[in-house]
C-alpha cells in the first residue's frame, strides 16, 4: 500500500506528541489530556483503514503537529528534552524491530489489556498502569534506555511515572507506524521542508 507525505507525517507527529506530552509531566506534572488519551489510544488500534485512524482524527495528533513544526522549524523553540526523546524513540524501535520474541510479547499484552476495556477505561489509573508494566518488562530492558529528566516531585509520583511509560510505549507505537509509512532518519533529513509544510496544513484544518 502507497503512503502519501501526510501519512508520513501524521506518523512522525506521532513520536513528537509522545515526546512532548512525556516532557510536560516531568516538568510540570499535568498535560493536554485529550492528547494523552489520544496517544495511548493508538496503543490499541491494531486494525485501522488508514494512518489517521490510529490516533481517531486530526484533532487527536495536533499537538504532536505543532510540536513537529516547532522542533522542525524553529530553532528558538526547539526543546532539547524533545528532540532527545524522539530520536532515542527511533532508535529503540528500530533495535526492537529486530526481536520479534518481544514484539509479539507486546503485541499480546496490548490486546489482553484491549479486551479488559469493559471492566477499566482507557484513563483508568489501572489501564495505564497496564500499559506501565507492559513497557517497564519489555522496551525498558533495551539499550539505550531513556532517561526522563524533570521535577523529582513529579517524577517520583507513581501515577505520573506510568502515565510517562505509557507515552513511551505509544511512541515507540508511532515510530513504528512511521517506518512502515516509508519514514527514515535520512528522509527527516533531506526532506524537513516537506514535514513542516504537511504538518502546518493539517493543523490548519483543525
Amino acid at each position: 500500500m502507497p503512503y502519501s507525505q501526510e501519512d508520513k507525517t501524521i506518523a512522525l507527529a506521532g513520536i513528537f506528541q509522545a515526546a512532548e506530552l512525556v516532557k510536560d509531566i516531568a516538568w510540570h506534572g499535568k498535560t493536554n489530556q485529550a492528547a494523552v488519551e489520544a496517544s495511548i489510544e493508538s496503543l490499541l488500534q491494531f486494525d485501522t483503514p488508514d494512518v489517521i485512524s490510529v490516533y481517531g482524527n486530526v484533532p487527536g495528533i495536533i499537538q504532536g503537529l505543532r510540536t513537529l513544526g516547532n522542533q522542525l522549524d524553529n530553532k528558538s523553540s526547539r526543546n532539547t528534552d524533545v528532540t532527545r526523546y524522539v530520536i532515542t524513540l527511533i532508535h529503540l524501535q528500530r533495535k526492537l524491530e529486530k526481536n520479534d520474541g518481544m514484539l509479539e510479547e507486546i503485541s499480546s499484552q496490548l490486546e489482553k489489556i484491549k479486551s479488559q476495556l469493559d471492566y477499566f477505561d482507557l484513563s483508568h489509573t489501572n489501564t495505564i498502569s497496564k500499559i506501565a508494566e507492559v513497557y517497564k518488562t519489555t522496551v525498558s530492558t533495551i539499550q539505550p534506555k531513556i532517561i526522563v529528566e524533570g521535577e523529582q516531585a513529579y517524577l517520583s509520583n507513581n501515577a505520573n511515572a506510568d502515565k510517562i511509560r505509557a507515552l513511551l510505549l505509544a511512541g515507540i507505537r508511532a515510530a513504528l507506524l512511521w517506518r512502515q509509512t516509508g519514514g527514515s532518519r535520512l528522509q527527516l533529513l533531506f526532506s524537513r521542508g516537506k514535514y513542516i509544510k504537511t504538518a502546518k496544513a493539517l493543523s490548519g484544518k483543525i
